[in-house]
């Protein structure tokens, strides 16, 4: 039964200038809402929204960066642990694209698993997102420097040019440099995101095509002295030797797919959201399993798998793979190489600092963080001060770590793979969880809401367990330890443990979240669009767009300036019934009363219909009639109300 009530903008909104946001209002009817930041809206298409995902990927960073140690696990399998971490990357996937569908939010990972488990669970899972990014942004900042001295190299013909990246304080001085670019274009929003995005991720995979080409020819052509043939075996799994060299290359393999989730963090600020952002998410998962199968067959053909040479399991190629095949394979174009890899890496770390921006802005939002974090830029619509913390702390995570091991490159991805798995399979948990009560209206439900996010949520936390096992000892990466213990374990368990530690201080400090006065657990419902009445438009339109439901049932309570929306199905009354029944002659003898108005408050619902009683023409029937009532009442006029005619 719909209930007309009045509301106006809330103290917070109006301190925090929020007056246009998309509201989504629990049961109770209290503000503990998912709403807007103040991003601008409307900047992306669905291509766009993919060029960012394939960029923030970084396909040419992320091979040349994880084949080696990958190879290293796994062997000749690599095309098929590369097929196999594809699943659960795409079953994921699904379940962003639900959870998006029902709540759009920038804060992803973080606000979802807040409205499902609560905020404790929920604030994990946002510092799961910003551990994975900072190390990775530390680590395509770590790459570009190495591919900007070898592009130099190669551009003036002195090789010692390339040596300079082995110079610490020099590495680390260019580095910080590359991090200040990319937060500089980042900070002037997604426009120009969108227009260094689109040439540098043309460049990128054009040139990974060239590679992948020549590497074939010249492999049967007798080009390589370490060439080996194409073998269906690849693409076999079983052969993989034991349980460990799998986890380990699930986790490898996992990293390399790591990235598409940003499609979904710019919700906020793509044309139609709650759709194209889900689909860019899926869109590019696809694409990049393409560009690599294609690529990695393409270098096991020409390279193998062996320790010499240019064989991918040498350890003196591992760090860097396309920095040693790059001039056997395309000779005097190999510079072509050290670009694609360098503004793949460059445009990565730009599109990349998206992600942690807007989660630090969602979490300081809704006061989970210090309310300096919901900072947006007036000029450019983007989250500004995020922006700033995310490149500071990427960087400054650089420094330290290369300071500690010379191995960081392999170590960070390593320890990232356990951050990837964490707030991925929570996120997948989260899915299901959020949508329990729906999970059987249908069989799309049953699989996309429950199956694919549970089996998806399941694998990644089984290579989770297992790499956090293996990575204990300090043979598993590089070798470098700490008191005995890996430095994988220490970074990647190391900073789960830190964000507790972390979270309990800002409890403390912040208490307000974790009460669930900004953001708590909720029920799915359906996103309604909340205006300041000063700002509704003078028109309205003549055809209402009516949201898609899912075949979710909803009661909506509207208001002068809000709407508020409940889970019908978990509503105490209700349970879920679709009418109530009156016995033979009620509706004639009761149904008057029920019409009548208490105080300000009007009921109106097709159980209180003559004509299309219990169907949704009497409910329009009567929405219109009891809105002409308001509407009369307001103007002064005699009450319109009949006493019969019980079927208007």
């Amino acid at each position: 039964m719909g209930q007309i009530t009045r509301r106006g903008p809330s103290a917070a909104d109006a301190a925090g200038h929020n007056l246009h946001s998309d509201r989504i209002h629990d049961a109770a009817g209290s503000a503990h809402g998912i709403t807007k930041k103040g991003l601008k809206g409307g900047q992306l298409g669905l291509l766009a929204v993919v060029v960012l995902g394939v960029s923030s990927v970084a396909p040419a960073y992320s091979l040349t960066s994880s084949l080696g140690p990958t190879v290293n696990q796994v062997g000749p399998q690599l095309p098929a642990i590369f097929l196999v971490a594809f699943i659960p990357m795409i079953l994921v996937a699904f379940a962003y694209r639900e959870l998006n569908a029902d709540s759009p939010d920038s804060g992803t990972t973080f606000t979802w698993s807040t409205k499902a488990f609560g905020p404790w669970i929920g604030w994990m899972g946002g510092w799961g997102l910003l551990a994975a990014n900072i190390i990775v942004l530390s680590n395509l900042a770590g790459v570009a420097v190495d591919f900007f001295y070898l592009f130099l190299a190669q551009a003036f013909g002195n090789p010692a040019l390339a040596d300079l990246t082995h110079n610490k304080p020099l590495n680390i001085a260019t580095c910080l440099v590359f991090v200040a670019l990319a937060v500089w274009v980042s900070y002037r929003g997604l426009h120009a995101t969108k227009l260094v995005q689109y040439s540098l991720v043309g460049f990128q995979v054009l040139v990974l095509g060239l590679f992948a080409v020549m590497a074939v020819v010249n492999a049967t052509s007798g080009g390589s002295a370490t060439a080996i043939p194409f073998s269906w075996e690849w693409l076999d799994p079983t052969k993989i030797q034991s349980f460990g060299q799998f986890a380990a290359g699930m986790s490898l393999a996992v990293f390399v797919y790591w990235g598409w989730d940003v499609c979904l963090t710019v919700n906020e600020e793509t044309r139609n959201g709650k759709k194209t952002a889900g689909k860019a998410g899926t869109l590019t998962a696809v694409a990049v399993l393409g560009i690599y199968l294609a690529v990695i067959v393409a270098t096991m053909m020409f390279a193998g798998v062996g320790g010499e040479g240019t064989g991918l399991s040498n350890p003196d190629n591992q760090q860097n793979v396309f920095a040693v095949l790059a001039s056997p394979v395309m000779g005097p174009l190999a510079i072509l190489m050290s670009l694609a890899v360098l503004s793949g890496t460059a445009s990565s770390l730009q599109s990349t600092m998206t992600s942690p921006a807007r989660s630090l802005l969602a979490m300081g939002h809704y006061a989970a963080l210090p309310a300096r974090f919901a900072t947006v830029s007036k000029r450019f619509g983007s989250p500004g001060f995020a922006t700033l913390a995310a490149g500071g702390i990427s960087g400054g995570f650089y420094a330290v770590m290369r300071m500690l091991s010379d191995n960081v490159l392999s170590d960070t991805i390593l320890s990232l793979g356990l951050m990837i798995c964490f707030y991925y399979a929570l996120t997948a948990f989260a899915c299901a969880w959020y949508f329990r009560q729906s999970v059987l209206g249908s069989l799309r439900n049953v699989v996309m809401r429950l199956l694919f996010p549970v089996l998806g949520g399941i694998l990644l936390t089984v290579v989770f367990i297992q790499t956090a096992v293996d990575s204990w000892s300090p043979s598993f990466g590089s070798g470098s330890e700490l008191f005995g213990v890996g430095l994988v374990f220490i970074i990647g368990i190391g900073i789960l443990l830190l964000g507790i530690v972390v979270m309990l201080v800002t409890a403390k400090v912040k208490p307000g979240f974790f009460r669930g006065e900004t953001l708590r657990a909720g029920r799915p419902g359906m996103t309604i669009r909340h205006h300041d009445p000063a700002r509704l438009p003078t028109q309205q339109p003549k055809e209402p767009t009516m949201p898609s439901l899912n075949r979710d049932v909803v009661i909506i309570g509207a208001g002068a300036s809000g709407l508020t929306a409940a889970h019908w199905g978990t509503e105490e009354w209700t349970r879920g019934a679709y009418a109530a029944s009156f016995d033979l002659g009620g509706l004639s003898r009761y149904g008057a009363d029920q019409r009548q108005p208490v105080g300000p408050i009007h009921f109106s619902c097709s159980d209180l219909a003559g004509k299309g009683y219990q169907h949704v023409d009497g409910a329009i029937r009567m929405g219109r009639r009891t809105a002409a009532l308001i509407c009369a009442a307001e103007d002064g006029k005699q009450d319109i109300r009949p006493e019969k005619g019980l079927g208007s």
